[in-house]
């Protein structure tokens, strides 16, 4: 805002926000040396002029609703979370069973949780999962055919939907952009989200893998409501309304282990 002056305090916080993309309030306080109430004031007045978006447990910078941040940058971003939330996800996988792995990092960092599996057969859009999975000699591994996208290695387009539609797995598992306070899973790619919704469809459980900072986070497609999911795995307990909205709908979440 125009006319704002920052304290210095404030202006190494959005400093540190700005160099990692990403930071939990419990972080930020023990940097900076102060009391959470004082970090949740600092993070408050940042966000309300536009600096910062808040979610649960965090803060981020500001994004646009129409293009994702570049891929390096969303490998970086939570990259502990997400490692905690494979291991989770993980460790719910039978061996044995047939998945579906789409496009994100935080999939790409569940493929590598799974690379000591037994008798999986995985069909994914996404050549870093395929690509990771094909050092599992007990992984048959089907990459879907479709349109290459450059930035991040994803499969997307109409091919893409045919092929997934010869198959009915047991686990659908798909990363997501953002979930809207209203509880609306959402992202940028209006072709990656068919190709979403259509794993969906032929998958007799669903499983969402979201690390923090895609909660309260906008994007401009959208793919369907959070209570269409069977599990949700992701790295802090979930706060208001997400977690009275799963409760009522009978989604089961689970919170991966902080050790």
């Amino acid at each position: 805002m125009p006319g704002m002056t920052l304290n210095p305090r404030q202006t190494a916080l959005l400093e540190e926000v700005r160099s990692q993309g990403f930071a939990s309030i419990d972080e930020l306080a023990r940097k900076f040396g102060v009391t959470l109430q004082t970090v949740r004031r600092d993070v408050n007045l940042l966000a309300e002029n536009g600096m910062l978006a808040r979610f649960h447990g965090g803060v981020r910078m500001e994004g646009s609703t129409t293009e994702n941040i570049a891929y390096r940058q969303r490998q970086a971003l939570n990259a502990e979370g997400k490692v905690r939330i494979a291991r989770a996800v993980a460790a719910a996988v039978p061996e044995g069973c047939s998945l579906i792995l789409n496009i994100g990092t935080t999939v790409e960092e569940v493929a590598r949780a799974l690379i000591h599996h037994r008798g999986l057969r995985v069909i994914t859009n996404n050549l870093h999962v395929a690509h990771i999975l094909a050092d599992n000699p007990d992984c048959e591994v089907i990459v879907a055919g479709g349109v290459l996208r450059s930035r991040d290695r994803g499969i997307i387009g109409e091919a893409t939907v045919e092929f997934i539609r010869q198959f009915k797995v047991d686990i659908g598992l798909i990363g997501i952009s953002g979930i809207e306070t209203d509880g609306t899973l959402r992202d940028y790619d209006f072709r990656e989200v068919k190709v979403a919704r259509t794993i969906m469809e032929h998958s007799r459980e669903i499983w969402l893998a979201a690390d923090a900072s895609k909660f309260n986070r906008r994007a401009m497609v959208e793919l369907a409501p959070l209570t269409s999911i069977d599990r949700l795995f992701t790295d802090e307990p979930l706060r208001a309304p997400f977690d009275t909205m799963l409760a009522e709908s009978g989604v089961k979440c689970v919170v991966a282990d902080q050790e």
